[in-house]
């Protein structure tokens, strides 16, 4: 049975983000993720998970200006310094939320820049943190996301995350398959989670169009999940969407995955 997390930054908004993790704890969630720890202390966020019985099973790599637009600095030259100093601040907020894998957001490739500076420069900050994290027992993802949302994205198909995986030519560094971002890109969700499954370290949903729940839009969400069953997929879930009329008036398509 898939073990489903709810992302904390886009579900349960309705509360103050401290308060979400009870919410999500009594809706019988038992992991979350959300894009960013870094505006909160890491104490009272592992005092959040502990006492509502949740596990961390994911956090991002600080991004940048979030608010400003930035999506990512991975892939900016000019600002490695900043990404290997972020790299360390995750790592000590991850430690502290007992968080197993952190996601790399490559960022989008600025205005002057080439496609093959931006890649050389994501393959070498992927590289340096690959190894970081490895010292420190942590998983490091990257994650292909949509053209659609994010206009001049860096790493926008499987195909393109999964050749940057093999030139960083780790074996701490795996993909992030976010069904949503990948139905937009290219379909063929089933045959592209099976076939690069080794490599598959956490998945991500939203419905299409919308971005809303399972179950308001096309893509077959009970059918993925015995799927993922079936091919022996044991990770987790992030519930990574936008609930269309409220967040507790949505979850009606978890319940048959409650135990």
């Amino acid at each position: 049975m898939p073990k489903f997390a709810a992302n904390l930054s886009m579900m349960f908004t309705e509360l103050d983000f401290l308060d979400r993790f009870e919410a999500a704890a009594k809706a019988g969630f038992k992991g979350v993720e959300y894009l960013f720890p870094y505006d909160f202390d890491k104490d009272e966020l592992a005092g959040l998970l502990k006492a509502n019985g949740l596990k961390q099973v994911l956090h991002n790599l600080p991004a940048g200006n979030w608010a400003a637009g930035e999506r990512g600095i991975a892939c900016l030259p000019d600002r490695v310094g900043e990404f290997k100093d972020g790299v360390g601040q995750a790592i000590d907020y991850a430690k502290a939320l007992g968080c197993p894998q952190l996601n790399c957001l490559a960022g989008k490739i600025p205005d002057g820049v080439s496609p093959e500076e931006a890649h050389s420069t994501l393959v070498a900050n992927l590289t340096f943190a690959a190894e970081e994290l490895s010292k420190a027992g942590i998983k490091l993802l990257v994650e292909p996301i949509n053209h659609f949302d994010i206009p001049g994205f860096a790493v926008t198909t499987s195909t393109q995350g999964l050749a940057i995986i093999s030139a960083v030519g780790s074996d701490n560094l795996f993909l992030q398959y976010d069904i949503y971002h990948m139905q937009r890109m290219e379909g063929e969700l089933a045959n592209t989670m099976q076939a690069n499954l080794a490599l598959i370290r956490h998945i991500q949903l939203a419905d299409n169009p919308g971005r809303h729940e399972p179950g308001t839009g096309e893509i077959n969400y009970s059918f993925l999940f015995r799927f993922l069953d079936q091919i022996g997929y044991d990770g987790w879930i992030g519930c990574e969407y936008a609930p269309a009329n409220g967040t507790e008036a949505g979850l009606g398509w978890l319940a048959p995955y409650q135990s």
